[in-house]
């Protein structure tokens, strides 16, 4: 376990472990995080799997942990790394088994005071729209040729077929679709578990929420996006399904191999890497491009039918049920990226895993509309709890990689969780408190109970005290769709 003196203070909410502290380790790892969080992090294993990472061929800068981390396979969930190119490796223990698992937010100018006795309704609409569930399908069945198009085109496929808009693409990280996607990387039993799981939700901490604009902050930046207090708003989280998971799997077996191949010592079998420029790194990239441009189109999809919901179930209320699409944003993904690190202008292969991209104002990737505010960034808590959004900054830019917090992150394993919370009584207590709830199962619940979580409020304030991000709005939830 880390030690506090191992530790130095940078700051009220930063940290750092120098290189000093492990031999092996080529860069010191920087935490985000206020005193208090700090302590609950040190005595996970979380700290320990960012120094491992700190040992990685290539690896530049810092590894950073973002306020919301909790262990992972091999890497922490709230973690970034940059492996320079040439030269670095790539390793999908820092990327996670769910690859673009991510959030989309959609807003409306519907007030919840005039459509309240609606959300039963509504709640049981989201439900019976969007499938959800370990392993479940959905409507869609996808022939070997039509799983490709997705793969290669993302949210722009989904948009061909009337399921959203232009600017649905255009307010999506990398516009819905990673260049350089291969589809021969892809195993055949990938491509098997892909076919018919393109707009299902999934299950384990993947939601679909009913969300009010509580209070905002930032009323330029507001305005901008889109958000209204009082105004409904839906979030999406969920990812690249069982055609992720099995990419995943498949590479890190088969990277086994290639550490020993290329000499690679590591101190965590499971931060399994090859190199970038390797044939199996280029393999992995390419596999892992095709799931992420794949969980673009399901959470198009997955829009598509949130919006036809919304609008059968709100139609007649007064204000248009519309709505449109503030950002859909990836945090498990590795990204080629350049980013100023030790005073160098670098192309860099960025790992975020349970991490978010944040970029500041004018950055050239970002829409034009939100180029003047920095990016939107979605930080979603857990049921009960509050949701927010954010913004990138220049200080985001500057020390995190353009990065900064995914979530509350969980302080309690599912396991825990389970025997400790009953999925039927947090349901009561929920709807007691006005949130409705619509789930599959009620172990899968008390998995997810707010409980198992860090406070989201308390995440956000550190990552807005590091200056790595910058509070637009806070949301309410009042329903909730979980698998």
């Amino acid at each position: 376990m880390v030690q506090l003196s191992d530790l130095q203070r940078l700051g009220d909410y930063e940290w750092q472990i120098p290189t000093s502290v492990r031999s092996d380790m080529r860069v010191p790892v920087r935490i985000f995080a206020s005193r208090q969080l700090l302590e609950a992090i040190r005595d996970e294993t979380s700290l320990e799997q960012a120094m491992n990472a700190a040992t990685l061929p290539g690896v530049v800068g810092q590894v950073l942990v973002m306020p919301d981390v909790h262990q992972g396979y091999g890497f922490p969930i709230g973690g970034v790394a940059a492996t320079e190119l040439p030269g670095g490796v790539i390793s999908p223990g820092a990327i996670g088994y769910d690859i673009n698992c991510g959030v989309r937010l959609l807003a409306s100018r519907v007030e919840f005071a005039g459509a309240e006795d609606a959300m039963d309704d509504l709640a049981s609409a989201l439900d019976a729209a969007c499938p959800s569930g370990v392993g479940t399908g959905g409507r869609l069945r996808l022939d070997a040729r039509e799983l490709e198009r997705v793969c290669r085109d993302g949210g722009e496929w989904a948009r061909g077929r009337g399921w959203g808009t232009e600017s649905d693409v255009v307010r999506t990280e990398e516009g819905g679709a990673l260049d350089g996607a291969d589809f021969t990387a892809v195993s055949r039993r990938a491509r098997e578990r892909g076919r018919t799981q393109v707009g299902t939700l999934g299950a384990g901490n993947h939601f679909i929420e009913v969300e009010v604009v509580d209070e905002v902050f930032d009323a330029e930046a507001a305005r901008v996006i889109g958000l209204a207090e009082g105004c409904l708003t839906v979030m999406i989280h969920c990812g690249s399904r069982g055609f992720g998971h099995q990419i995943c799997s498949d590479y890190v077996k088969s990277f086994q191999g290639a550490v020993k191949r290329y000499g690679i010592r590591l101190p965590d079998r499971e931060l399994v890497c090859a190199p970038l420029d390797s044939p199996e790194g280029q393999a992995y990239q390419g596999a892992m491009r095709c799931a992420a441009n794949y969980a673009f189109a399901n959470r198009q999809v997955l829009a598509h039918y949130a919006r036809e919901a919304f609008a059968e179930t709100l139609a007649g209320r007064g204000q248009e049920p519309h709505l449109h699409q503030v950002y859909d944003i990836a945090h498990n993904m590795g990204k080629t990226e350049e980013h100023v690190i030790d005073g160098k202008r670098r192309r860099v292969c960025v790992h975020r895993k349970g991490a978010t991209r944040a970029f500041g104002p004018g950055s050239e990737e970002l829409p034009p509309e939100y180029r003047s505010i920095g990016q939107p960034v979605l930080v979603p808590g857990s049921m009960g709890t509050a949701s927010w959004v954010l913004v990138g900054t220049e200080g985001s830019m500057e020390r995190s990689l353009g990065s900064t917090c995914h979530g509350a992150g969980r302080r309690m394993s599912r396991r825990k969780a389970k025997r400790s919370i009953h999925g039927s009584s947090l349901r009561d207590e929920l709807e007691d408190r006005g949130i409705r709830v619509r789930a599959g199962s009620m172990p899968g619940l008390a998995e997810e109970a707010p409980q198992a979580y860090k406070d989201v409020d308390e995440v956000v304030e550190a990552v807005v005290g590091a200056g790595i991000a910058r509070k637009v709005a806070r949301l309410r939830p009042v329903a909730v769709v979980k698998g």
